[in-house]
């Protein structure tokens, strides 16, 4: 029986993983690389689960790998594990979890695990890290195409693209990894040294899987531990600059900030319609460089607050790379912004239907309300325990009505009945997924004006009467082209990230 301390040392793929007993918690996609890798490398698996569809149980099956999907506490108890490792989804207070923790069991995740096993092709790529209740995804995938456009190889990985794990193990290997990072992967994370990380901003959510504000918090401040060259963060977002000033970071590593205003030295900014660079240059005090004008980010659907705020993140992560400022515009040229964030879908007699289903919690959808005068707002879903309060409040002076969705409708009901009595509100009852969409398009459309735009931002996780975020965006689109006796586009994301 290994010790946790002795597991704790077993930070190369060239160490000793053979035999060692590892409790994988969870089959998901994160959980079948765990698994894959760690088969590989010769440990001793159990993989415990609520479910598994057939072609992955015969997967683990041909690699060797045990799986129980029935008394799972009892199976993981007979099974004696020397490190757990854990999917995203089970929570700190999940029993499997609390059983581990309980006995000082080394209790990972597979970020954790990939950091451990980076070097598996010889010296490991360098590590881009982002996280932030919003914006990760397109602030992800800009800084690849931005590292790509520099000549450099380079995946999108983690909380999108593939698992870290697939990643670190490709034949061929990468320069750089921009990895996208969710709390509940912070939450298993001790680590990484990423070259650079950044924090985007810091809203309330997922206080359910976290038990409180303050932990989430915590969890994304883990972003910045032992950074080496950059700590990006956001200039009006206190809570990021708070992190950056706590972190315990590599010597000689720089705070860069990025904001919608006129940069500081080491910060990257707006001047008169064009984004700038005032960090990675040698003359930062008296001069900056150009990076794209705000008209050429308009042209490729970036020109919005919050979109402009991902480039800036996303150049100043590819600038601390290295990435020269040509391949940067370059990259910003050539960029397609993905379905379902702020994605006009149609627009008739001078309204306007638009797609924000990514938008999953309230500081997301506050993105999106804010970009638009007069909103007819889609909204509602499962809403994670987060109060609703403060953005109908912030929202209800330029709203010319609300059409409530899910099944956390009540907080909602009671939030607009406070703040906003006179609001034209309806809700949408039925619990048949089929109809949810067509019937709230049919409410908008009746109180929606010309100059409106009707928006669904739901504020809301999608799981509760959809498959996922594009299915509830794909539904509304199709929804609002039926109404409209259009034909709705068929390139539409069947795969999603996870709304984390």
């Amino acid at each position: 029986m290994r010790s946790p301390e002795t597991v704790a040392e077993l930070r190369s793929w060239h160490a000793d993983w053979a035999g060692l007993k590892v409790a994988v918690l969870g089959l998901g996609v994160t959980g079948f690389s765990v698994a894959d890798t760690l088969a590989e490398l010769g440990a001793e698996l159990l993989v415990l689960a609520n479910r598994a569809d057939d072609e992955t149980a015969d997967l683990l099956d041909v690699i060797g790998v045990r799986l129980v999907l029935e008394d799972l506490e009892t199976e993981l108890a007979g099974f004696a594990p020397e490190l757990v490792i854990v999917s995203p989804g089970f929570a700190p207070s999940h029993p499997l979890v609390l059983w581990a923790t309980s006995r000082n069991l080394p209790v990972w995740g597979d970020v954790e695990l990939a950091w451990r096993l980076r070097d598996k092709r010889g010296a490991p790529a360098e590590w881009l890290a982002v996280t932030g209740t919003n914006g990760k995804t397109t602030t992800v995938k800009l800084a690849t195409a931005m590292v790509a456009a520099g000549g450099r190889r380079v995946i999108a990985c983690g909380n999108v693209g593939v698992p870290v794990l697939d990643a670190i193990r490709d034949p061929v290997g990468f320069d750089a990894l921009v990895v996208e990072l969710s709390s509940f992967q912070l939450h298993y994370l001790d680590s990484m040294s990423a070259w650079a990380a950044a924090c985007l901003n810091v809203a309330q959510d997922h206080l359910d899987w976290h038990g409180s504000a303050e932990a989430y918090r915590a969890a994304k401040a883990k972003v910045y531990r032992n950074a080496k060259i950059a700590c990006v963060y956001n200039l009006e977002d206190d809570a990021t600059r708070e992190m950056v000033e706590e972190a315990d970071v590599v010597e000689g590593c720089r705070a860069i900030g990025f904001g919608l205003g006129i940069p500081g030295p080491s910060d990257l900014g707006l001047v008169d319609g064009i984004v700038v660079d005032r960090a990675f240059l040698d003359d930062r005090q008296r001069a900056a460089i150009e990076l794209a004008t705000v008209d050429e980010l308009t042209s490729v659907g970036l020109g919005s607050p919050h979109m402009i705020a991902n480039v800036l993140a996303a150049s100043a992560i590819a600038r601390a790379f290295g990435i020269g400022p040509a391949d940067i515009r370059s990259a910003l040229r050539a960029f397609h912004i993905d379905h379902h964030r702020t994605e006009t879908v149609a627009e008739r007699d001078g309204v306007r239907w638009v797609d924000d289903s990514k938008a999953t919690n309230p500081h997301a959808a506050q993105a999106s309300l804010s970009s638009f005068d007069s909103v007819v707002w889609v909204v509602g879903g499962l809403l994670k325990g987060v109060d609703m309060n403060d953005i109908v409040a912030a929202n209800a002076s330029h709203l010319r009505g609300v059409v409530i969705i899910g099944v956390d409708r009540q907080p909602l009901v009671e939030a607009f009945g406070r703040h906003a009595p006179e609001l034209p509100l309806f809700e949408v009852k039925t619990t048949d997924t089929n109809e949810v969409m067509p019937m709230a398009v049919r409410l908008s459309a009746g109180v929606a004006r010309s100059g409106d735009t009707v928006l669904l931002a739901p504020a809301a996780a999608s799981m509760d009467q959809f498959t996922d975020y594009a299915d509830r965006g794909n539904r509304f689109a199709d929804a609002v082209h039926e109404m409209l006796g259009e034909s709705a586009d068929d390139d539409k994301p069947s795969a999603p990230e996870s709304e984390q």
